[in-house]
């Protein structure tokens, strides 16, 4: 039986260090990073940045919001599109939100 709870422990443990999705960087009691996720050139001068609406995750369980690139163009009004990002907050592994971000040109 002892030698069960410290199995049960050691994974409760690793679960809640590694999380259930992979970043290139994760706090265990915050974390505040915007990653790449893909980047293209763009001929034109004028480049501008959007945002999308947010998504929120509460205890890994319950998730909402629409943080698409198509969200970040509607609020931005970009037409081609030239780079995304994904910037993401987390506290205590228990509150996650998070935003896509673009740049492109109209």
């Amino acid at each position: 039986m002892n030698k069960l709870v410290k199995i049960a422990a050691f994974a409760a443990v690793a679960l809640t260090i590694t999380g259930c999705a992979v970043r290139p960087t994760a706090g265990i009691i915050y974390s505040g990073t915007q990653v790449p996720v893909t980047a293209t050139s763009s001929s034109k001068a004028t480049v501008i940045k959007g945002t999308s609406d947010e998504c929120t995750s509460i205890l890994g369980l319950i998730a909402t919001g629409n943080c698409g690139v198509e969200s970040a163009k509607a609020n931005s009004g970009i037409t081609t599109v030239t780079s995304v990002d994904y910037k993401v907050t987390t506290i205590l592994g228990l509150i996650s939100t998070g935003t896509t971000v673009i740049t492109g040109t109209k």
